[in-house]
């Protein structure tokens, strides 16, 4: 029935309907926006007369009605520019809603962009390689309790001298050495290698240097490393067996960068012990530095760990097992190395820095230029830096490492180096940190009493800074606004214009009582989380996290941003933790009880697709 013949009808039962001007419908004429009011008035009226039952029906009838996609009417390309928009949190809301928005929110062109945001790539599987094995000789040597990887600190009226710097290895895990995270490489006093091997013309090839050391792989693997101990319900892979190359899916590699980040934060994660003490094949004495490395030829992640022992060894993680040995180039203990496309530099209590060449296993360079240990090594593709108990920092340059500065303000032993960005940055137990031009040997700037003792590990990801020190905190830095924080409560915030180095802010402690926090300075309860209760020996620095070791037992993360504490790792060790290490899926610890310790963050979930 036309509308106006209805309304009639309707006026004519229960008398006219009129506007609050006092208009009454009716007549013919065209329809007027007074029209439009007359109806919605009449509708109501309708809807006011029926009962609750016939309302609910009517409304689930009219909704579809007042539903108007706006998104899902766009052309694909201009409805996935407003997606693009939306953080990963609401891609997954709105997929949810309906199949056109569906399609729109796992569009990969989405997830591939959040990935690249990250760093986040899908792993391409090259061809494999393989390692021949020889047999290595038996070998023995009796372990201390001294820790030959760090100097004294300055001595002066406020300190007493003990151990306090030393130097630490971290690594990140993307084939960039930081001075402290545990992974491929750690996020850790990050420097980035990315030497380019040629196949024709290599950068060992223009190397030279007497080649004294040799590498050798052992026997068959006798047996497979023991687990110790378990801190979740499954037990610990190693390694996930690589899939056939498949297609890439960006956001099921985005949902699996999550939720392992979350476990970090959470502390879900699987204990297991890659070497004991006594162990077959393993070192034979303290562990003071190790490094994941991932071989660019083969995509397989391996291990290298330097000991007391005069050695490095390569680990098969997916195994266990010892591939191979470099020795014969060190008189003493390794102290530090650092590895990137097919080279491995090691320093020693020797005053040795020695490079070799993991691709052909020989040594292509020795380095005897520093007056006592070598305590920290790092190079990237165009130097390699070096910082002894002497108090110098030592650059040379690619490709035959021609010495190219001294860098000698420090006062005492530099107990870590880092290098990123033309930038480097070295520390010392004098408590400073120093920022240096590369290029130049400039010393752009001094961070005097940067901790309240001295200094003994880095990690540098351009532009933060962080440190671990004898005073049993560590701190971060922006280098670039003077801003961070520390696990130090009494450092209080001062402009970085009135304190060089000064905070922007420091790490509220919480009160193990009340739960409420306290603000820097103020007494506190004993916090519920606490701080290192010893010297923090290690430190590894990643987008998302802070990773610490310390001679407390422990391995600790923190959240970067905040600095507040989200993991207490401890019952891996029963010594002191001399380096941590780590990347997406693990965190690897090694110390003076011999342990190497495999913190596994990725059990029950296929990462075999994650480039680590």
């Amino acid at each position: 029935m036309p509308f106006r013949a209805y309304l009639a009808d309707y006026e004519r039962r229960h008398g006219p309907v009129t506007d609050h001007t006092g208009y009454s419908g009716g007549g013919g004429g065209v329809e007027t926006g007074r029209d439009v009011r007359e109806r919605e008035e009449l509708a109501f009226r309708i809807l006011a007369s029926l009962p609750r039952s016939s309302l609910a029906v009517l409304q689930h009838r009219i909704e579809p009605l007042l539903k108007l996609d706006i998104v899902g009417l766009l052309p694909t390309e201009v409805a996935l520019e407003v997606f693009s928009y939306l953080p990963y949190q609401s891609l997954l809301t709105c997929a949810l809603v309906c199949t056109r928005w569906r399609v729109l929110a796992d569009d990969q062109s989405l997830w591939k962009s959040l990935c690249l945001e990250r760093k986040w790539e899908w792993r391409v599987r090259p061809d494999a390689h393989e390692t021949d094995a020889r047999s290595p000789p038996d070998e023995h040597v009796e372990s201390d309790l001294d820790d030959e990887g760090m100097g004294d600190e300055e001595d002066d009226d406020l300190m007493h001298v003990d151990d306090s710097g030393f130097a630490s290895m971290d690594i990140n895990g993307d084939d960039t050495v930081r001075v402290g995270l545990p992974s491929t490489s750690s996020f850790s006093a990050t420097a980035h290698l990315s030497l380019t091997i040629n196949s024709s013309h290599t950068l060992p090839d223009l190397l030279a240097g007497p080649s004294r050391g040799r590498m050798r792989s052992p026997r068959e693997r006798h047996s497979a490393p023991s687990i110790l101990h378990t801190s979740a319900v499954q037990k610990l892979a190693l390694a996930s067996p690589p899939n056939p190359d498949p297609k890439p899916d960006y956001k099921i590699l985005h949902q699996t960068h999550v939720k392992l980040r979350n476990r970090f934060t959470t502390g879900q994660y699987t204990l297991s012990n890659l070497q004991t003490r006594g162990a077959p094949n393993g070192h034979t004495n303290t562990i003071y530095c190790l490094q994941l490395y991932t071989y660019p030829e083969s995509g397989t992640q391996v291990l290298f760990t330097g000991s007391k022992d005069r050695t490095v060894r390569e680990w098969d993680l997916q195994t266990g097992a010892v591939i191979r040995v470099l020795e014969g180039a060190h008189e003493s203990s390794v102290l530090s190395i650092c590895a990137h496309r097919g080279l491995l530099a090691s320093a020693s209590s020797d005053r040795r820095v020695v490079v070799w060449d993991l691709v052909q296993n020989k040594v292509i360079r020795t380095i005897r230029d520093h007056e006592d240990s070598v305590l920290c090594v790092r190079f990237d593709d165009k130097r390699l830096v070096s910082c002894s108990k002497d108090r110098t920092v030592r650059t040379y340059l690619f490709p035959h490492l021609g010495q190219q500065h001294v860098l000698s303000a420090h006062r005492a032993a530099v107990n870590a180096v880092s290098i990123a960005n033309k930038h480097i940055i070295s520390v010392s137990g004098d408590r400073s940190l120093r920022l240096w031009d590369a290029d130049t040997g400039a010393c752009l700037r001094t961070f005097e009493n940067h901790h309240r003792r001295g200094i003994a590990s880095i990690d540098y990801k351009h532009p933060f800074v962080l440190s671990g020190s004898s005073d049993k905190h560590i701190r971060l830095l922006d280098v670039s606004t003077l801003q961070g924080w520390s696990t130090n409560p009494a450092v209080t915030d001062k402009p970085a214009a009135a304190a060089p180095g000064g905070l922007g802010r420091t790490v509220p402690v919480v009160c193990e009582s009340c739960g409420s926090s306290t603000s820097a300075g103020e007494p506190s309860q004993p916090p519920r989380r606490r701080a290192h209760e010893d010297l923090v020996r290690s430190v590894a620095l990643s987008s998302d996290l802070v990773i610490s070791g310390s001679y407390d037992f422990t391995v600790k993360v923190w959240d970067r941003k905040t600095g507040a504490l989200v993991a207490d790792l401890a019952g891996g060790h029963t010594g002191r933790i001399f380096c941590v290490g780590s990347d997406c899926t693990k965190i690897v610890s090694c110390g003076e009880d011999q342990r190497i310790c495999i913190w596994d963050f990725s059990h029950g979930i296929d990462t075999s697709f994650l480039k680590l």
